[in-house]
């Protein structure tokens, strides 16, 4: 592997793109041959002084990655998906949606059924076809079956302000509190307080949520390393898993299948959740713009 800024004299291509408003800078790396830092996917994601997102996904093909090599038989490109400040994290819905978007785009990846390795295992996603107009097909994501791991309920704290939550993981860490208003949960600039702190050893994700009406709710959330963003899908599916929970209508023990819209600041998303645990999201995904960046730019800090 080579340091990012020794990738390429002409510069590094890159895309942007979105999902529901949560924007991703896009690096394809398809044999693997980047090396980069957190230093450096902070400075890309900086939305001043570099091209600016909630996080980097890097496509890779599975067995040219050792963190996905296990994979390669199931999935053949890997999301290796980053925060906005150069942690790792397991998932990213959104992301994922936007990564079997740009697949299929570049033509890596026909539309339809296919396979995206991540970290928190092989995600299964449709890509519906493009409208007749080129409006691109939303994308379905298989997006596993939630864990609701002791403690059943955390406590989330704005200020002086507390909420009961409901822990949930969606591959990643989620805690769910129910307010009146979306506006009790403060700036977000800095992580909500969650407690009991062993919950939560790497961090977690919070969610703020209010209803809207039957089956429909909306909700804000504080992402770890990346701040507020505009979306979260990880974040959709556990705020239907728990509101579910919330609403006796828990399909293992009801049978039947639960869907749940989930109005975002970016966006809406449509989440169900099946009687044998597993949870499917539906919505957009967009690239907006490619280029390069500049090599005087990458030789910059390392990381």
């Amino acid at each position: 592997m080579v340091g990012v800024s020794d990738s390429t004299a002409a510069g590094l291509p890159f895309l942007k793109g979105h999902g529901t408003e949560n924007d991703f800078v896009i690096i394809p790396d398809p044999d693997g041959r980047l090396e980069i830092g957190p230093a450096q996917v902070a400075r890309l994601c900086d939305r001043r002084a570099g091209i600016g997102g909630d996080g980097m996904l890097r496509v890779v093909r599975s067995a040219a990655d050792p963190a996905a090599a296990h994979l390669a038989g199931e999935a053949e490109w890997f999301m290796d998906y980053r925060n906005a400040d150069g942690s790792i994290a397991e998932m990213c819905g959104n992301g994922v949606r936007v990564f079997a978007h740009y697949l299929v785009q570049a033509g890596l990846a026909e539309p339809g059924p296919l396979a995206v390795a991540t970290r928190a295992g092989v995600r299964r996603v449709t890509v519906a076809v493009a409208g007749a107009d080129g409006t691109p097909g939303e994308v379905t994501v298989d997006m596993g079956r939630a864990l609701l791991p002791g403690p059943d309920s955390v406590e989330v704290a704005v200020g002086e302000r507390r909420w009961p939550a409901r822990n949930v993981n969606m591959g990643n860490p989620h805690a769910v509190a129910f307010v009146d208003s979306l506006a009790d949960a403060g700036h977000l600039y800095t992580a909500p307080l969650t407690t009991p702190a062993a919950a939560y050893p790497e961090g977690v994700n919070v969610e703020f949520v209010v209803d809207r009406g039957p089956r429909h709710v909306a909700m804000r959330v504080h992402e770890r390393g990346s701040g507020e963003t505009r979306s979260c899908g990880t974040g959709a599916c556990a705020v239907a898993v728990a509101t579910a929970r919330r609403d006796g209508v828990d399909p293992a023990v009801t049978g039947e299948p639960v869907s749940h819209t989930v109005d975002l600041p970016g966006g809406r998303l449509v989440i169900e959740e099946f009687p044998d645990g597993r949870v499917e999201m539906t919505g957009p995904a967009v690239i907006v713009a490619s280029g390069t960046l500049d090599p005087a730019w990458l030789a910059g800090p390392k990381g």
